[in-house]
């Protein structure tokens, strides 16, 4: 069969000329054969399947580079990867979604608040060693302004998790921070946490490593700071929200399609982060505002008790009055394998400073 034209090939395929010459100079889709004298592109017939491939792959918005490794993949394997990278892209989409309805939210909740009402933090924390590990490397803080939950791992655990609640909790003190500056108070000291965990490795030459979440309040914003895989849940009229992303092996392979929410629990890699203080990489957490509101209630909680306790039944126990006594009994009720620490706040209208627990 004669070889098509560029021209006839793009119509064909439905890509343009300036297209199939800028992937026949990528080495993506090279022409059948390029005439010596006028480097004229021809193409075979047989080519348009992988052309229209790349063209649909196009549409979808697939960088080239993830186009090639498609088209080098027999059909079962191309479908695995289309498939990883929509679920990639709708799990963007959604946090792109979520940010967007918290500006939304925080715009419109700023125009009609009132003034006058001033709002604050009544708390509860409690750690709790499980009933398999025989030590708690868990720490956790509640304060009039700071909530932060750390999970250590490695033989200096412990004193890992306590260094780096330790190092946040200066922001309980003194003046409340404005909350244009908030942001930069808690990435900063997350730097120093870091930093004092590696030189508690350093010192005692042994592994020392943790997670960390923490909210700091400058009211009426609750700021977020968040690394590693302990969580924070938001309970709102009624309706509970995860407001962290686990920086884990198993959440990567989710968010890629690659495997199903409930597969999670009983995967090998389930204790692996991709991100922790301690690590040897530079620090980047998670940092975020919250419009607080009045009949919020926040946790804070380590992985003792999400590995074990379901979301649906986590909501149950945190509208209970002893939230935090409910959660862990929860917890070890389910095997306690891990230890458990949950710090749970309500906002309150300002009554005075009077801790719940």
């Amino acid at each position: 069969m004669e070889p098509l034209t560029i021209g006839a090939f793009a119509k064909a395929c439905r890509l343009t000329p300036k297209a199939l010459r800028l992937y026949d100079e990528l080495g993506l889709l090279r022409p059948a054969r390029v005439d010596p004298d006028t480097g004229y592109r021809y193409y075979a017939v047989e080519q348009l399947p992988r052309a229209r491939l790349v063209a649909w792959l196009r549409r979808l918005g697939m960088p080239l580079a993830e186009i090639r490794t498609v088209c080098a993949l027999d059909t079962a394997g191309a479908a695995r990867e289309i498939r990883a990278y929509w679920a990639r892209v709708e799990a963007e989409t959604a946090a792109r979604r979520d940010l967007a309805a918290f500006l939304v939210d925080q715009l419109t909740t700023e125009s009609r608040r009132d003034p006058t009402t001033m709002l604050e933090l009544r708390y509860a924390a409690r750690s709790d060693r499980g009933l398999v590990r025989p030590a708690n490397q868990d720490t956790v803080y509640a304060g009039r302004r700071l909530l932060a939950v750390a999970d250590g791992f490695g033989p200096a655990g412990a004193p890992a998790s306590s260094a780096a609640v330790e190092s946040l909790r200066f922001l309980d003190e003194g003046a409340e921070p404005a909350a244009g500056s908030v942001l930069n108070l808690l990435e900063e000291a997350v730097r120093g946490a870091d930093e004092a965990i590696r030189e508690l490795a350093a010192d005692g030459e042994e592994q020392a490593g943790t997670t960390l979440t923490a909210l700091l309040w400058a009211g009426p914003k609750l700021a977020l700071v968040h690394i590693g895989d302990s969580r924070a849940y938001l309970l709102r009229d009624g309706e509970l929200f995860r407001i962290t992303h686990d920086h884990s092996v198993v959440q990567s392979l989710i968010d890629e399609g690659r495997l199903a929410p409930e597969e999670a629990a009983s995967h090998p890699q389930r204790a692996l982060l991709l991100k922790a203080l301690g690590s040897g990489a530079a620090p980047l957490p998670d940092l975020r505002l919250h419009e607080a509101r009045a009949g919020d209630r926040y946790l804070l909680c380590s992985d003792g008790l999400t590995s074990v306790v379901p979301d649906g039944r986590i909501k149950e126990l945190l509208a209970a009055e002893d939230a935090v006594g409910a959660l862990i009994d929860e917890a070890n009720a389910a095997g306690g394998p891990d230890n458990v620490s949950c710090a749970v706040a309500d906002v309150v209208v300002s009554t005075g400073p009077v801790p719940v627990g």
